[in-house]
């Protein structure tokens, strides 16, 4: 347990992450993956990259210092970052070799800022903190693998359907190697995708979304190709998943993970999306149906216009077929067959005065949101939903990327 006077230095310092966190964060990587290459195998290499993980590392560490008296309040965060480690194979082994090459670069970066008291404090602010991720992680570990059908690490698939959802999204079946049972998971969880492409020098890891509902003898994965893009290269494993591997290929996967998942009960519910955020939604949706549900249903959709909106169809067989299931879409900038055959019903993006007019004021109150799309969309929906009355509480998100990038969209 922290002193008060440690607690008052960690207090102080963290100011220090809001002006010098990422470069904190950059030497720590650099120089533990200098002296620790078989680390590269479990870190996402694309997001240290483009500098996502070095962001998200700075914001959890200013996180922790601001609230190292109330560690309560960054418990979701943790047990957010905890199922993701599970996915990757963090282990409690690791702990120490990223406390070591983090104190060395606050020492680096922080200079005198950084004296002996400062640094005694930071290591023992880490001790607490990694200790509480592994708790956690020991947890979640033992869950996945003493399941029906679960396992520990990964375990070998095989692609027995590949199916075109839109000029940019392709969905994969995955089926058990072994032929045996498999774990079950909750609506808005997602897998690990283990490859080593030809050409890569390490293990490539992935999470995506389950969009398939629980209870299948099969996993679907629906998987965006990330075209390059000014300032930004190509995704190397989505774009190696949607042209390298085939129908019959083996694919090694995590059993499912993640803390964004589909709560019970009555209230009315909104499953908001862009883009390639609709997977998670999909199978909340699918789960709802299957489990006879007969709560409201929004299923609202963006996107840019119907040659890249994947699923249309499967989204709007379900909510014909239901009647408290209501279904709209909103496309940025339709093409002319869209204009031609009216397969949207906004033109533009989504707007709170849209929402407004789709929601009946009497349950915009106590309705239950799940959000999932790019960052810029989801920060004007979380302002838009809390301006019609909707409480934080009752909004939850996911973003595909490191947990620490969400306080881009929680600060709005």
């Amino acid at each position: 347990m922290l002193s008060q006077k440690h607690i008052k230095l960690i207090k102080a310092t963290a100011p220090l992450f809001q002006l010098k966190g990422k470069q904190i964060t950059s030497r720590f990587y650099q120089t533990m993956f200098n002296d620790h290459p078989e680390l590269l195998h479990i870190f996402n290499q694309t997001n240290q990259q483009q500098g996502k993980q070095q962001t998200a590392l700075a914001n959890t560490l200013y996180a922790a210092a601001k609230h190292i008296d109330q560690l309560e309040a960054i418990l979701p965060s943790v047990i957010q970052t905890a199922h993701k480690h599970r996915g990757l194979g963090v282990k409690p082994e690791h702990y120490p070799i990223v406390g070591t090459y983090l104190l060395q670069a606050m020492a680096a970066e922080l200079g005198d800022e950084a004296n002996g008291d400062v640094l005694v404090a930071w290591k023992q602010t880490y001790d607490i903190i990694a200790d509480l991720f592994m708790q956690e992680e020991q947890k979640i570990y033992e869950a996945a693998a003493n399941q029906l059908g679960g396992w520990d690490g990964f375990r070998t698939f095989v692609i027995k359907r590949k199916e075109k959802e839109s000029d940019t999204i392709t969905s994969f079946y995955l089926y058990p190697g072994d032929g045996k049972s498999i774990a079950s998971f909750l609506p808005g969880q997602y897998i690990t995708v283990k490859l080593m492409p030809e050409g890569s020098h390490h293990t490539q890891l992935r999470q995506y979304s389950l969009s398939n509902a629980p209870g299948s003898n099969y996993y679907r994965i629906s998987v965006k190709r990330e075209d390059a893009r000014k300032n930004k290269p190509k995704g190397f494993i989505s774009t190696y998943l949607h042209e390298k591997m085939s129908v019959g290929d083996p694919i090694s996967l995590s059993s499912p993970a993640g803390s964004f998942t589909l709560e019970r009960g009555n209230a009315p519910v909104m499953l908001l999306s862009g883009g390639v955020g609709l997977t998670p939604m999909l199978s909340m949706l699918h789960s709802m149906v299957e489990d006879g549900c007969k709560r409201d249903i929004y299923f609202i959709h963006a996107a840019r216009n119907g040659n890249v909106h994947a699923m249309d169809d499967e989204v709007r067989a379900i909510a014909e077929a239901h009647q408290h299931i209501y279904y709209a879409t909103a496309y940025e900038t339709p093409t002319i067959s869209d204009l031609q055959h009216a397969t949207y019903d906004e033109e533009g993006i989504i707007t709170k005065s849209w929402l407004q007019q789709m929601i009946p004021v009497h349950q915009q109150q106590n309705l239950h949101v799940y959000m999932c799309g790019p960052i810029p969309f989801m920060q004007r929906m979380y302002r838009d939903l809390q301006e019609m009355g909707i409480h934080k509480q009752h909004i939850r998100y996911e973003y595909f990327g490191p947990t620490g990038t969400l306080k881009e969209i929680s600060k709005v």
